[in-house]
């Protein structure tokens, strides 16, 4: 490892860390190898009323106990769990999930929007992201972007256009800090070709690159960053659009 004026760029090849999740997390005999992560809790809820399911192990945290489901959604064994917000707990949940066996991994979320005509819900599928957090760079060797799984975006593309659901392919922004957002760093990301900001997706695919699990992503329009003033739109109210994106999220996954 070579040493650098910003700690950030040390990328150490070693994948022999002392904490790695192999040493305190279990493989699971026969667990599904598909694996959904879900933002939205309500819709988690709504799914779980609906389809058999068993819990099969808990991840603990300090901020208590998440399950890991085990549903039976549509004939097929999936895995679903809540997912977190931010670039170090993604990476983490990337971590964990794949240590417990799960190969093929999509996440549903929603994201900002940095082009006024996105209106709320519309579907983006990530094709790659700007790294603007920290925590791919000890996952990933430093670069300005990192590409996403191409045959995991085709299999989502080709369900989006099978089902003529409308959705475009976009390049992300992820940033730790949504609170510094400003302007300027705005109208640098769009003059980059970014379309949405988000805060996980880059740490994601860094993490299943190094894991050597497939991964995905699924976004749905939410805020908007894209005029004078930010505009919450409402999208953390909009339960309708938040509930179908993790049905469409648990077909697709079904085709992974």
């Amino acid at each position: 490892m070579l040493q650098n004026e910003f700690p950030i760029l040390e990328f150490d090849e070693d994948k022999n860390a002392f904490i790695r999740p192999s040493k305190t997390i279990h493989a699971i005999a026969g667990i599904p190898e598909r694996c959904v992560l879900c933002f939205f809790s309500e819709a988690i809820e709504k799914i779980l009323s609906e389809y058999a399911h068993k819990i099969i192990t808990y991840f603990k945290s300090e901020a208590g106990n998440y399950p890991l489901y085990e549903l039976d959604y549509k004939g097929e064994k999936i895995i679903l769990m809540q997912a977190f917000v931010g670039a170090p707990l993604a990476a983490g949940q990337i971590e964990e999930i794949s240590a417990v066996g799960c190969k093929k991994i999509i996440a549903c979320g929603m994201c900002g929007v940095l082009q006024k005509e996105l209106a709320v819900g519309h579907l983006i599928i990530p094709t790659s992201a700007v790294r603007d957090e920290g925590t791919s760079y000890h996952y990933v060797k430093p670069s300005r972007e990192i590409t996403a799984n191409e045959r995991i975006v085709k299999i989502i593309e080709d369900f989006l256009l099978e089902n003529k659901i409308p959705y475009i392919k976009a390049k992300t922004w992820t940033t730790d800090a949504f609170y510094r957002e400003t302007p300027a760093k705005i109208a640098q990301r769009k003059s980059e070709g970014c379309v949405t900001v988000e805060m996980e997706n880059s740490a994601y695919v860094a993490a299943s690159q190094f894991n050597n699990v497939e991964f995905g992503q699924i976004l749905g329009s939410g805020d908007s960053l894209a005029g004078e003033e930010w505009d919450n739109r409402n999208w953390d109210k909009r339960t309708g659009i938040r509930e179908f994106i993790l049905r469409l999220t648990l077909d697709i996954c079904i085709k992974m």
